[in-house]
C-alpha cells in the first residue's frame, strides 16, 4: 500500500513539472541577457577619390601617306601591318620624265650662266670704252641692262633645277613619321595623281597613345566646389596620373597622365572633353579600343569608411545602418555617395568613434540590449586609400 501510493506522488510530481519544462524549452522563448554582435569602429582616414570615365584609344600621330607627283606605281616596298621608320622608302613612282625634268633644268641653267658670263664680257668693255669717250652712255647702259637679264635667268635656271629635283625626290614616297603601316591603298601599276593628292597608305605612331574621355560639367563644378570648400584637399602632382582599365577589366600596367581639359562644353551632351597620354610599347593600346580611365580627383583628409555588410536599405532605399550607443542598439540613415573597395564612404549619419554592427544584424532591433565585440577581418574595412 505504501509502495502504491510512492508510485503516485513521484507520477504527480512529474505532471507538473512537464509544463514549466516546456514553457523554458519552447522556441518561443528569448534568451536570457543582451545579444553579442560584432562591430567595427569608424576611424577616420585619408581617401583618395577617384572616377572612372569611358573612353577612346586614338593614335598619338596619324600621317596620311599621299601622292605628290603624278605617275604610275612601279613598286611597294613594305609590308601591310609592319612597323616602318620615319624616311623609310614605301613607294617608288615612275621616276623617268621627271629625271628627264631635271635634266633639261640642269642644260637651261648651264646656257643661262654662259649667256651671263658673255654679258658680263660686254659689260666690262662698254664701261672701259665710255670713260675713255669712244663709246656712248646708251651703249654701256645696255650692256649693263643685259647682263642683270643674265643673272635673272641664271636664278630663274637654279630655281628650276630645284623644283625638278623636289619633284624627282617625290617619286621615291617615304614614311612622314615612324609608326604602324595599314593596308595599301594603291598595287603596282596604279596611276596616282598630285592634284587630287591619291591616299596610298596611312601610317600610326602607337607609342605612346591618346586616350579620350568625357567628364560632365555638373560633376566638374561639384569637384571644384568641394576643393574650395575645404572638403576635399587637392591630389596635388598625383592628380595628373591617370590609371587604365581595358575591355577586360584588367588594370593596364603602365599608369598615364593628364595632359589638358578642354575650354568648351559640348552643347549637344554638357561634357567637356579630356585627354591623357599613356606609354605603349607593346601596341598593346590600340586606335579606337573602348577603355575605362580612372583619374585621381582629391583626398578627404577625414573619410568614414563602413564595411559594406554593416549598411542595409531600408524600404525608402536610403542606405541605414545599426550602431550601438551605451549599450543599445540604434538605426543611423547614412549618406553614402560611393564605394571604395568592399567599404561605404559615408559622408553624413556617422562619426569618428561610432560602433556600426556588421555582424548579427539579423538578431537584433533598434532600442535592443546588446554587447559589442570586435568583428572578424573579414568584416574589416580594406586600408586602401583610394576609391571610384
Amino acid at each position: 500500500m505504501s509502495s502504491l501510493r510512492a508510485r503516485s506522488l513521484l507520477l504527480a510530481s512529474s505532471v507538473l513539472l512537464l509544463p514549466g519544462c516546456s514553457r523554458d524549452a519552447g522556441p518561443g522563448a528569448r534568451p536570457a541577457g543582451p545579444v553579442q554582435v560584432g562591430v567595427v569602429t569608424i576611424t577616420p582616414r585619408p581617401v583618395t577619390l577617384t572616377t572612372e570615365l569611358p573612353g577612346r584609344v586614338s593614335a598619338y600621330r596619324v600621317a596620311e601617306v599621299r601622292a605628290r607627283v603624278n605617275g604610275i606605281v612601279l613598286k611597294r616596298f613594305f609590308r601591310e601591318g609592319s612597323d616602318v621608320k620615319q624616311g623609310q622608302p614605301l613607294f617608288q613612282i615612275d621616276a623617268a620624265p621627271y629625271r628627264a625634268a631635271l635634266d633639261s633644268a640642269v642644260a637651261q641653267l648651264a646656257r643661262a650662266e654662259a649667256h651671263r658670263a658673255a654679258a658680263r664680257v660686254t659689260e666690262k668693255r662698254a664701261a672701259e670704252l665710255l670713260a675713255g669717250d669712244a663709246a656712248s652712255r646708251q651703249a654701256h647702259d645696255d650692256a649693263e641692262a643685259e647682263l642683270q637679264m643674265a643673272e635673272a635667268d641664271v636664278a630663274a635656271g637654279k630655281a628650276a633645277v630645284e623644283t625638278a629635283r623636289i619633284n624627282l625626290g617625290y617619286t621615291t614616297v617615304t614614311s612622314p613619321v615612324s609608326g604602324r603601316i595599314g593596308r595599301s591603298e594603291v598595287t603596282e601599276g596604279a596611276y596616282v595623281q598630285a592634284a587630287t593628292a591619291t591616299r596610298l597608305a596611312v601610317v600610326q605612331q602607337l607609342d605612346p597613345v591618346y586616350v579620350d574621355v568625357t567628364r560632365s560639367t555638373a560633376e566638374m563644378i561639384a569637384l571644384r566646389r568641394d576643393l574650395d570648400s575645404g572638403r576635399l584637399q587637392s591630389a596635388g602632382a598625383g592628380g595628373a596620373r591617370v590609371t587604365l582599365i581595358t575591355e577586360d577589366g584588367r588594370e593596364y600596367a603602365r599608369p598615364g597622365t593628364l595632359q589638358f581639359a578642354d575650354v568648351t562644353v559640348d552643347p549637344g551632351t554638357g561634357s567637356v572633353a579630356l585627354r591623357a597620354l599613356f606609354p605603349n610599347p607593346g601596341a598593346e593600346l590600340l586606335p579606337g579600343m573602348y577603355v575605362r580611365a580612372r583619374l585621381a580627383e582629391g583626398v578627404n583628409a577625414q573619410g568614414l569608411l563602413v564595411p559594406q555588410s554593416g549598411v542595409t536599405r531600408d524600404p525608402r532605399g536610403q542606405p541605414v545602418a545599426l550602431v550601438v550607443k551605451e549599450g543599445k542598439v540604434e538605426q543611423r540613415t547614412l549618406a553614402a555617395d560611393r564605394a571604395i573597395g568592399d567599404s561605404w564612404l559615408v559622408t553624413d549619419g556617422l562619426r569618428a568613434g561610432d560602433q556600426v554592427i556588421v555582424e548579427g544584424q539579423q538578431k537584433v532591433r533598434p532600442g535592443a540590449e546588446v554587447t559589442a565585440v570586435p568583428a572578424g577581418p573579414a568584416a574589416a574595412p580594406l586600408p586602401a586609400a583610394s576609391g571610384t
